[in-house]
C-alpha cells in the first residue's frame, strides 16, 4: 500500500478497553462504487497516494490501514435526544476505523464511518445510510469548511448497491457508506454512559484520555477534569458562534452529536438559512423549535451542563460551575470574532465591535425575506461599500434599515483586502447551499445518474473556501 511519508498511525482509542467500544465487522456490500474522494483531506493524513482500488479496499471493504486498528470499533455512548435521556444509544450504523496524526499540525484525527452495517447498538435499524444522506453530508461539510466552521470532513463516499426502505423519503432508495475525518468522536454522551453506570473511575479515565490525545497542554493542570471542561466550553462557544455567523442550522443538537474537540459533525436534517430567521428549524420533527437557529447557543450550553454533571464524579461541583459560567462571555467574544471574520474586517476592540455586530444582525433582519444570508456577507466583504452599493442588491442596502450598519462600517479597516481580487468576488453573488439546490443535485443523480452537477458544485465551494480565506 503506497502511503506517503505523512502517514502516521496512532490508534489510541482502543487502549481505553472494552467498557468503551465493541469490536464489529463491516457489512459485506454487494457493490463498492467510489462516488467521492476527498483528496485534499487525504493529503493531510498521508493517504492521497492510494489508488482508487486501494481506496475502495480500505473505505468500502474496510481492510485495516497499516499499523492501525486491527478492526473496527463501535463506540459506546448514551445521550439526551431532544432532552430525553436515552441509555440505548451507541454506534448503531458506524464505527471508528483508524486514528492518524495530521501532517504539520500533529493533531490526532479519527476516520469513522456512517452506514457501515449493523452493530450491537443498531437496535431495530439496518445500519445503512442512504446515498442521498451521504450526499447531504458531503455538501454540508464542504460548505461549513468554506465558511470557517470547525467541522468534520467527508473523506469518502462509496455507493454500496443496496435498496433501502425509508419512511421519510421515496423508497426503495440507493445506499452508501460514508467515511468522515474528524479530530475526535468522543461525545458528551461518551461521558454520560459512564456516569449513568456510576463509573467515576471510567469518567476519570476518559478525562485523562482526552487530555493525552487532544489537549496535552492540560497535562500538568492541578484539576484535570475542570481544565478539560474549561477547554470544551471554550471550543463549544467557538463552534456555536461559527454556526451563527454561517447561518447554519444543525438540526439535531443532542448530547451524542457534540464532541469534546468542538467540531460540528453528523449532518442529518441540516439547513442553511435562506434569510435571517431566529425561529428557522431544520428538522421536520423539531415541533417545538428546540434546535432552531436562534436557540443553538442555548442548546450547546445545555449540553455542556450535562457534560459537567458527569464530571462531578471526578471533580468538585463549584469548580465545574465556574467553568460553565465561562460560556456566555466566551460565546460573545467568539460571535464578535466570527462576524468580523465573515465581514473581512480588522477588530477595533471594545464596544465598537459589539455595536457593529449588532448593527449587522439588525440589517439582516431589516432585509427580511428579500435579503438572503450569504449575499449580505458577500456584498459587504472587507467593508466594501462601493461593491455593495453598486451591486444587484444596492437598492436594498440604500434603505433606512441599513443606515446604522453603513455608518458603523465606515470606521473599520479591511483585513487582507487583497482577497477581493479573487475571481470569486467578481461574480454577482456568492456560492450558497439552499435546500432547493441540494434537491436538484440529488435529482440529477437519482434520475439519470449524473454526478457532474455535484462535482461542479464542490469545485465552486472549494473556490469559495480559498477566496474567503476563513480557515
Amino acid at each position: 500500500m503506497p502511503v506517503s511519508p505523512a502517514y502516521r498511525p496512532d490508534p489510541r482509542f482502543m487502549t481505553l478497553g472494552p467498557e468503551f467500544s465493541d469490536p464489529v465487522t463491516a457489512a459485506d456490500f454487494p457493490e463498492t462504487i467510489l462516488r467521492h474522494r476527498n483528496q485534499r483531506a487525504a493529503g493531510t493524513v498521508g493517504l492521497e497516494t492510494l489508488t482508487d482500488a486501494e481506496w475502495i479496499r480500505h473505505f468500502g471493504r474496510f481492510e485495516p490501514l497499516p499499523d492501525n486498528q486491527a478492526g473496527p470499533l463501535a463506540m459506546r455512548y448514551h445521550g439526551h435526544q431532544f432532552r430525553t435521556y436515552n441509555p440505548g444509544l451507541g454506534d448503531g450504523r458506524g464505527f471508528l476505523f483508524a486514528q492518524l496524526r495530521e501532517a504539520g499540525a500533529d493533531r490526532l484525527l479519527d476516520l469513522a464511518t456512517k452506514g457501515s452495517g449493523q452493530t450491537p447498538w443498531s437496535r431495530r435499524g439496518d445500519g445503512r445510510l442512504t446515498l442521498k444522506g451521504g450526499l447531504r453530508e458531503v455538501l454540508a461539510a464542504a460548505m461549513l469548511e468554506a465558511l470557517g466552521v470547525p467541522t468534520s470532513r467527508a473523506f469518502s463516499l462509496i455507493e454500496t448497491g443496496e435498496a433501502l426502505e425509508r419512511n421519510d423519503e421515496p423508497s426503495p432508495t440507493r445506499s452508501a457508506v460514508l467515511v468522515r475525518l474528524s479530530h475526535s468522536h468522543i461525545r458528551f454522551g461518551t461521558f454520560q454512559r459512564q456516569a449513568y453506570f456510576e463509573r467515576g473511575d471510567n469518567v476519570g479515565k476518559l478525562v485523562d484520555h482526552c487530555i493525552d490525545a487532544w489537549f496535552p497542554e492540560l497535562t500538568a493542570a492541578p484539576d484535570r477534569p475542570v481544565a478539560l471542561l474549561e477547554t470544551v466550553v471554550a471550543r463549544t462557544a467557538r463552534l456555536a458562534a461559527r454556526w451563527m455567523s454561517a447561518g447554519f442550522v444543525h438540526g439535531v443538537l443532542n448530547t451524542d452529536n457534540m464532541v469534546v474537540t468542538g467540531e460540528s459533525f453528523d449532518y442529518g436534517p441540516w439547513r442553511f438559512l435562506p434569510h435571517n430567521d431566529p425561529n428557522f428549524t431544520a428538522a421536520y420533527f423539531d415541533e417545538t423549535g428546540l434546535y432552531s437557529f436562534g436557540r443553538q447557543p442555548e442548546a450547546a450550553f445545555w449540553n455542556l451542563q450535562q457534560l459537567a454533571g458527569c464530571l462531578t464524579l471526578a471533580a468538585e461541583s463549584d469548580a465545574l460551575v465556574a467553568a460553565l459560567n465561562g460560556f456566555a462571555p466566551a460565546y460573545r467574544d467568539e460571535l464578535r470574532a466570527a462576524m468580523l471574520a465573515r465581514l473581512g474586517l480588522k477588530a477595533r476592540g471594545g464596544e465598537a465591535d459589539i455595536e457593529l455586530v449588532n448593527a449587522a444582525f439588525r440589517a439582516l433582519a431589516a432585509g427580511g425575506e428579500a435579503l438572503r444570508w450569504e449575499p449580505f456577507f458577500f456584498d459587504w466583504f472587507c467593508g466594501s461599500s462601493d461593491r455593495a452599493l453598486a451591486g444587484p442588491r444596492a437598492a436594498l442596502y440604500a434603505d433606512d434599515g441599513f443606515t446604522d450598519f453603513r455608518a458603523r462600517l465606515a470606521g473599520y479597516e479591511a483585513d487582507r483586502p487583497e482577497r477581493l481580487d479573487h475571481p470569486y468576488f467578481a461574480a454577482p453573488g456568492p456560492e450558497e447551499m439552499l435546500v432547493d439546490e441540494v434537491e436538484a443535485l440529488w435529482s440529477a443523480i437519482a434520475g439519470r445518474d449524473d454526478w457532474t452537477p455535484l462535482a461542479a458544485k464542490l469545485e465552486r465551494i472549494e473556490a469559495a473556501r480559498v477566496a474567503w480565506g476563513l480557515g
